[in-house]
């Protein structure tokens, strides 16, 4: 039998079991880039404000960190589409990991792959079959972000190098997890080593780009996220960059299917460590037992807030000097921002800061559908345990996790805005306040979550594209003039717009009215149903 046999088979099964996820990755991603191109180009219809633009971003060191520098500030696409360029990669990349981790590792964690692998299947036929499902979704991207740029008539060559830049990395970090899958025992230990990955490649791409041209410019070569921008898409496009991203994957995928063939089935490389014979006293109680799973992906999170926190408040001051023309204005205003230009680019920043915490609400939720379809809550639940107590310890950290998310955005923001404009006791609780404002449209959303997991478990995970279409509602609806009640379709287009705007608290009290309706039935309807 070769070991290859069985691969068409799994791979239609992956597509099966991904119908509706990797489609809602797609769509979102297309979406992404299609709807900032069309809703920018218009901001920067002229050569002078683009120049404008370009020299302002160059110049920030904060920027340049974040997003990269502006290529070609003469090209409408160059500057239409140079924040998506660096940050939605990165989502791409999370995409690709978290398809290749789940039809390998994740599924050999769970006794699926065993089950399997007694019929007439290959050794490398599932590790095979996870890769082709994962690179097929980058290729269909590739074809529809592709074909969206084009059709909004941005330069075909331009499109495509775009297209490819995020296919690229894409790949590329299908091949990081298929090594990652080879070397840990869990899917969740998988994923986060390739996250990992993901994020040093971010940092050195970032250090590497901060400095501008007289900067360590040669960090960003070490990072598969910085030699992909090489790739200059509407700038005058490098296309033998792609040689190198192929030889990172050739390279990835090569000791990836030798590893496999080096550990026996459920094992990984990496020795795990085992956990003490008794747990301690504080960690016997179902809350403790929560802590103990949550708390690594919660300070995690916290991490990056604070990052993305520093990073934001450090150019809120450019903020006038970057978007203060009409243009900018004009667009800061339909993504929500009201007042003044630093107010609206602030208010702007804290609802992207709210769907962030809502990720991690929607990701503290699901572990409890985790836990229950990798068979870990029956044996628990069938002790003095009961499902309300077991299931509202984690959710608490869905309600608690999000607070201490904005609490810290707004805090790091708060103070690097304030010191930078000399004004700490003026700026500091505005931006604090505006952040916490945000909390109960993130409840709403933990609240969602909750209903689907405790009356249809099965499609739980469709809580991840509600999370999507908020996002496109709210950061694209008024770009692409969306009718009203469309936009109201989202919770976080009825929370005030601090700080520019004035406090009306009836929208916050219903949002958390509502938001504490839905997890009271989720919890009813998890009470009355089967586990498992």
């Amino acid at each position: 039998m070769s070991g290859l046999e069985g691969t068409g088979l799994l791979t239609k099964l992956g597509f099966r079991r991904d119908r509706i996820m990797m489609p809602c990755w797609i769509y979102l991603l297309t979406a992404t880039a299609v709807g900032t191109a069309y809703g920018s180009r218009a901001t920067y219809s002229t050569l002078a404000k683009r120049l404008e633009f370009g020299a302002t971003v160059n110049k920030n060191p904060s920027l340049l960190a974040l997003y990269g520098p502006v290529q070609n500030p003469y090209s409408v696409g160059s500057v239409s589409l140079w924040k998506v360029g660096g940050i939605a990669a990165a989502l791409v990349a999370v995409m690709s990991i978290l398809i290749t981790v789940r039809h390998t590792r994740a599924d050999e964690e769970t006794g699926r792959l065993e089950l399997v692998g007694a019929g007439v299947v290959g050794r490398y036929a599932a590790l095979t079959a996870g890769v082709i499902n994962a690179i097929t979704a980058n290729l269909v991207l590739l074809v529809l972000v592709s074909i969206g740029l084009i059709a909004l008539g941005l330069p075909a060559g331009g499109s495509i190098a775009f297209a490819l830049l995020w296919c690229g990395i894409g790949v590329m970090f299908v091949g990081v997890a298929a090594v990652t899958a080879q070397l840990t025992t869990t899917s969740r230990s998988a994923n986060g080593l390739a996250m990992t990955v993901l994020g040093g490649s971010y940092l050195l791409r970032a250090v590497g780009d901060a400095g501008g041209h007289d900067g360590p410019t040669w960090l960003t070569w070490l990072s598969p996220l910085g030699w992909m921008a090489y790739l200059r898409p509407y700038a005058g496009e490098r296309w033998w960059v792609l040689a190198i991203a192929a030889a990172f994957v050739a390279a990835c995928l090569a000791t990836a299917f030798v590893l496999i063939g080096r550990r026996d089935l459920g094992a990984g490389l990496l020795p795990d460590r085992l956990g003490p014979p008794s747990a301690a006293t504080g960690l016997r109680s179902p809350l403790a037992l929560a802590w103990r799973l949550q708390r690594g992906a919660l300070l995690g999170w916290i991490a990056g807030f604070a990052i993305y926190g520093a990073a934001i408040g450090g150019v809120v001051d450019s903020t006038q000097n970057m978007l203060g023309g009409k243009g900018g204005r004009d667009l800061l205003s339909k993504l929500g921002g009201h007042g003044g230009i630093v107010d609206a680019f602030l208010t702007t920043v804290m609802g992207i800061i709210a769907l962030l915490a809502s990720a991690y609400a929607v990701q503290a939720v699901l572990r409890l559908r985790s836990e229950e379809t990798r068979g870990l809550a029956e044996p628990l639940l069938s002790t003095k345990v009961g499902r309300i107590g077991w299931a509202a310890s984690h959710i608490a950290f869905a309600v608690v996790g999000p607070a201490i998310l904005m609490a810290v955005g707004g805090v790091v923001i708060g103070l690097m805005h304030g010191l930078r404009a000399h004004d700490l006791g003026g700026e500091f609780p505005r931006v604090f306040w505006s952040a916490l404002v945000q909390l109960p449209a993130v409840w709403v959303l933990t609240g969602i979550t909750v209903l689907l997991f405790g009356f249809v478990p099965r499609i739980a995970v469709a809580a991840w594209g509600v999370l999507g279409a908020f996002l496109l509602l709210g950061e694209l609806g008024p770009l692409l003039e969306l009718k009203q009640w469309m936009m109201d379709l989202s919770p976080f287009t009825h929370v005030p717009k601090l700080p520019g705007a004035a406090m009306r608290p009836m929208p916050v009290v219903w949002l958390a009215v509502i938001a504490a309706a839905l997890i009271a039935a989720g919890l009813a309807g998890f009470r009355r149903r089967d586990v498992g």
